[in-house]
């Protein structure tokens, strides 16, 4: 069977929506988005790497999608190292598998945050913070629950840091300052509006949403960043052309059912930020499987903090290619990031898929026009008076209104840092 994930994707997909008998029976003609050039690459390549990474790291299973972020079509799914590998369940679809994201979910947070008036400038302090109210603010090494004191994963503390390169370095602590200030809520509704479905119930989430608490799929996440890709515009993944009946009449087609979810300048904001080899340097360095000599490529990795799970995602507007490790019995991997266990896979693919799929470079950002207005601490500009000794962002704003000012008061934080 040629692409068999992606063969039962659509199959299951059709018999939901026509019916067992009539998949089986009625003779449809099925035209599909997939391009099996790309698909054969993409299989190559897993196949290529897994054994390694078994060995390496106990991950024993990979998977790849890519879409085209322009048209939301579906160009490549490989949802296991092996269809008919039965040693790791291989018919499973890891491609449509409910799993944590890690840190690859920490661009739907600032970019909710840039939604609300931050800026990649804006300066949070990446120190040792108790962020549950049913502690001591004052008892910062206490992460037992209902504390909750997270770690970053050098298990070191950085001081003052843009939104920038926090990100940009995939700083934990940084990330759960931003989700206070953009809003659990409100990054769960763009998380929606970006095309993931899984994450309905909102009282399950906390602060660690950002650090990857909630189960998403491979395919969703890759649409939600084929979105930054597409300046701002969702088309959603879709595996479908064109299906016919046994006389050639139509019964669906591709249509464009684009809708903007994002203003452009967020979105291009966001591909700054994730395509900075500067400001990733300092964690991942700078000749990283992250970066391309030739292209600029925007990417996220994320690792869950139990190791089960590592992703990496990345775009260009042309491409966006998203790639998971881990094992389908959920059992744990070696104790490292992904960009050392799944980057190298998916950068071989994505130079390759880049070269079938080019696109024009990303579209800078505009310049912030109220910028010279903006509180300091929006602009970087963190210090402006040394003998105050303040590292809290709430004393400079109020985190609803950013750009309004409003701050000199922590009353009304949930937590102090």
């Amino acid at each position: 069977i040629k692409a068999p994930h992606f063969v039962f994707f659509i199959r299951e997909y059709l018999e939901s929506k026509y019916g067992v008998d009539a998949v089986q029976k009625e003779g449809l003609k099925v035209i599909t988005t997939l391009d099996y050039d790309l698909q054969k690459k993409a299989e190559d390549t897993v196949a290529e790497y897994a054994p390694g990474m078994e060995k390496n790291f106990d991950a024993s299973n990979e998977g790849m999608v890519a879409i085209e972020p322009k048209t939301g079509q579906i160009l490549t799914m490989v949802g296991s190292r092996g269809y008919f590998d039965e040693s790791i369940d291989g018919k499973v679809n890891v491609a449509v598998a409910h799993r944590q994201p890690g840190s690859s979910f920490k661009p739907i947070v600032y970019a909710t945050a840039f939604q609300k008036g931050y800026t990649p400038d804006t300066v949070v302090f990446d120190l040792q913070t108790q962020f549950s109210t049913a502690c001591a603010y004052t008892d910062v090494l206490n992460g037992e629950p209902p504390c909750y004191s997270p770690q970053n994963f050098d298990g070191k503390f950085h001081g003052p840091i843009s939104l920038r390169n926090a990100l940009a370095q995939s700083m934990n602590i940084p990330a759960v300052k931003t989700l206070y200030l953009a809003g659990v809520d409100e990054s769960l509704q763009m998380a929606q509006k970006l095309g993931i479905t899984t994450l309905t119930d909102a009282s399950r989430y906390g602060l660690t949403l950002v650090l990857g608490g909630g189960e998403v799929t491979l395919l969703e996440m890759t649409g939600a960043y084929s979105v930054f890709a597409n300046d701002g515009v969702k088309n959603p993944p879709t595996g479908i052309l064109r299906v016919e009946d046994r006389d050639g009449a139509v019964l669906e087609e591709y249509k464009d059912t684009s809708e903007r979810v994002l203003d452009p300048e967020i979105a291009r904001q966001m591909n700054d930020v994730l395509s900075d080899n500067v400001a990733r340097t300092p964690e991942f360095g700078a000749d990283s499987p992250l970066n391309f000599s030739e292209f600029k490529v925007a990417d996220k990795t994320g690792t869950t903090n139990d190791y089960r799970d590592v992703w990496i995602i990345g775009y260009t507007p042309g491409i966006s290619v998203g790639a998971w490790a881990g094992n389908n019995d959920n059992s744990q991997m070696q104790k490292k990031i992904a960009a050392f266990i799944i980057a190298p896979m998916w950068h071989e693919f994505m130079s390759y898929a880049m070269t079938k799929y080019p696109s024009e470079p990303f579209l800078e950002p505009s310049p912030d026009p109220d910028r010279d207005s903006l509180p300091p601490v929006l602009r970087g500009e963190w210090n402006t008076n040394p003998s105050q000794g303040v590292h809290e962002i709430l004393y400079w704003v109020n985190k609803d209104n950013p750009r309004g000012g409003g701050g000199g008061s922590t009353s009304d934080s949930q937590f102090r840092y």
